[in-house]
């Protein structure tokens, strides 16, 4: 890992066409800008993790099928229509 210490509005380059600049200091706290193209993926790294952890959880939960093509026949005349109505 390459570590660079910045002055504020300070920045590093990243090949050609990313720029990343010190933009503010709060307490603990950085405040940074980064200038890419719009084709380059730019996540902060927890909000990523917690992505790939729900989608892991999900894939291993249940799945639960309806078969929604068929309909029982104790429904047949329940349905009632917008305007309250009962269909026959």
């Amino acid at each position: 890992m390459l570590v660079l210490s910045r002055k504020l509005n300070e920045t590093i380059r990243i090949g050609d066409d990313i720029r990343v600049t010190l933009l503010g200091i709060e307490g603990d706290k950085i405040k940074i800008g980064i200038d890419a193209p719009k084709t380059t993926k730019i996540f902060r790294e927890e909000l990523l993790e917690a992505t790939v952890n729900t989608n892991r959880q999900a894939l291993s939960a249940p799945v639960i099928s309806f078969d929604l093509s068929r309909k029982n026949k104790q429904d047949k005349g329940s349905d009632v229509n917008i305007d309250g109505s009962q269909n026959q």
